[in-house]
């Protein structure tokens, strides 16, 4: 049986604009498939921030995963991932490896670490970026470079959300860092805008802007949707634009784009699908 698509895009346009706009550049085929993996990692990601969230709900998404591998689907999306699973072969491995960053924001976060800090990048994301890549027709190479890009878009809505994160007593950002840059948590928790907070900041996305520029390298492995990856990375790169332009005021409002700036990154998404990173860039 066919899934139901419009409830599925209606997910989609719902819960991210980024992604939706990107999706439309893949062909109509695959463009089904990505729908199909965004609505089963974004209804994970509400099994821990939605309604009803909690253990149970993450428990229940899971099982849902389960049965759209085992060809048993119940729900529209286990659906519609079932028909994904049918044409491409999209790794369970990384859908295990979300679960447990999804499983880490069910209660109080503190990271220690940078380390830990891009493992849970990877986790929530780069995981995203394994699934997408047989759909785009993407080999070994290809999949190295899309958990780049999905740690550095993941560590981009860190940055964005760090006040929103704060009031879930979630801190993403790894307390070596914090010691190392002189920012406390009582900084954070009074909204302070210090020097060594913008010098972390600055820090950090320097760190994803590496990750953009190391992900985007695979383009030219993949198949199809280069155009939606290129328009993706471009949005979240814009969010970082906006951001240090507001001196890294995210403790009290969140960064966001308006639909006239994403589609005025389109011509660029377009060149950087053909072209690739600037040699200057590289």
């Amino acid at each position: 049986m066919e899934p139901n698509w419009p409830s599925i895009r209606t997910l989609l346009r719902l819960h991210s604009a980024t992604f939706y706009w990107g999706s439309l550049l893949f062909p109509r085929e695959e463009r089904k498939g990505v729908w199909a993996v965004y609505a089963a990692c974004r209804l994970g990601d509400e099994a821990v921030d939605g309604p009803g969230a909690g253990e149970e709900a993450l428990a229940a998404w899971w099982q849902g995963v389960e049965r759209a591998y085992g060809g048993r689907p119940v729900a529209e999306w286990e659906k519609a991932l079932a028909w994904a699973l049918e044409r491409w072969p999209i790794p369970q491995e990384a859908f295990w490896h979300m679960r447990e960053g999804f499983a880490l924001d069910l209660g109080r976060v503190r990271l220690k670490t940078e380390e830990e800090l891009m493992g849970y990048c990877y986790r929530v994301a780069g995981t995203v970026g394994r699934m997408m890549v047989p759909i785009a027709g993407g080999g070994r190479e290809a999949e190295e470079r899309a958990i780049l890009l999905g740690q550095a878009m993941q560590l981009t809505n860190i940055l964005r959300d760090v006040g929103e994160d704060l009031r879930r007593d979630r801190i993403y950002l790894p307390a070596e860092l914090l010691e190392g840059f002189g920012v406390s948590q009582a900084h954070l928790q009074q909204g302070r805008i210090t020097p060594e907070y913008r010098n972390l900041m600055a820090y950090l996305e320097d760190r994803a802007r590496h990750l953009y520029r190391e992900g985007l390298k695979g383009l030219h492995h993949l198949r199809v949707g280069r155009a939606a990856v290129a328009l993706a990375a471009l949005q979240y790169q814009a969010i970082l634009d906006k951001l240090r332009r507001s001196g890294y005021d995210n403790l009290s409002q969140r960064t966001h784009l308006k639909p006239w700036e994403r589609l005025g990154l389109l011509p660029q998404a377009l060149r950087l699908s053909r072209s690739g990173i600037p040699a200057t860039e590289a």
